[in-house]
């Protein structure tokens, strides 16, 4: 949210000088995003079929949410401390937690509206819109926020670096809110010190509210990042989506 764009718009300015092994980590604004247009087998906006997806919102052909809750009661803390969810958050409150397959974190989620400008993710609809993601499309591209569902971690730093977790840009990621899974990738790095950050595409397939601006949940958001699992081409939602709910039975053990 604004907090967190705050913070990272100093750290745009540096993206530049980092290799492709460490991408921008400034990239994301505290509303930034990641996401491309639609790849193989993918349509741009479209989400799991009505056959795929029960009544509850849920992708019928992955775990449910209660299963993979009850896979992320406990924590295995990986991360050195603790971060903070928002730019203007007095304590760091949220750990990364470690399991064999995967690291979570709980947290609330911002709106990241970086990468591709769209009608929904430009600077009138974000005044921190950053026109690039850490992570780019098969084309070289700067991913499509509005249409591409992605996760933004933070940037490698003293907390926590990702990239030794098994995690890079395409790792497939569930979030979990609610009684609602979806999958998606990492699409975007933000700043070191927070966590809890989604594109605009997620949020909205989890019904959350997808305003850069105003949009947001508070908490209650869970988000699942399956070590070693990148898909390629980044951009295609269906190959995040069936490969996503592939990682997601074998977690919760079916």
């Amino acid at each position: 949210m604004r907090t967190r764009m705050l913070a990272l718009t100093s750290a745009a300015c540096g993206a530049a000088l980092l290799g492709a092994a460490a991408l921008p980590a400034s990239a994301t604004a505290p509303g930034s995003a990641i996401g491309s247009g639609a790849g193989a087998g993918a349509v741009p906006g479209q989400e799991p079929g009505a056959a795929e997806v029960d009544a509850a919102g849920t992708d019928a052909t992955g775990a449910t949410a209660a299963e993979l809750l009850a896979q992320v009661r406990g924590c295995a803390r990986i991360s050195e401390g603790a971060y903070r969810t928002d730019g203007g958050s007095p304590k760091a409150t949220v750990p990364v937690c470690d399991t064999t397959d995967a690291v979570f974190w709980k947290a609330d989620m911002d709106i990241d509206c970086d990468g591709r400008r769209t009608k929904v993710c430009n600077r009138k609809t974000d005044p921190y819109f950053l026109p690039e993601t850490a992570f780019q499309s098969s084309r070289g591209e700067p991913l499509d926020s509005a249409v591409l569902p992605h996760v933004v971690v933070p940037g490698p730093g003293k907390v926590w670096d990702y990239r030794k977790s098994g995690l890079t840009g395409g790792s497939v990621v569930a979030v979990v809110y609610r009684d609602r899974v979806r999958y998606g990738v990492i699409g975007d790095t933000g700043p070191t010190g927070i966590i809890g950050e989604a594109s605009y595409a997620m949020a909205k397939a989890l019904g959350i509210d997808p305003d850069p601006s105003t949009g947001g949940a508070g908490s209650g958001v869970t988000y699942i990042a399956f070590k070693n699992s990148r898909v390629s081409p980044i951009e295609s939602r269906e190959r995040a989506r069936s490969r996503g709910a592939e990682l997601a039975r074998q977690f919760v053990g079916r």
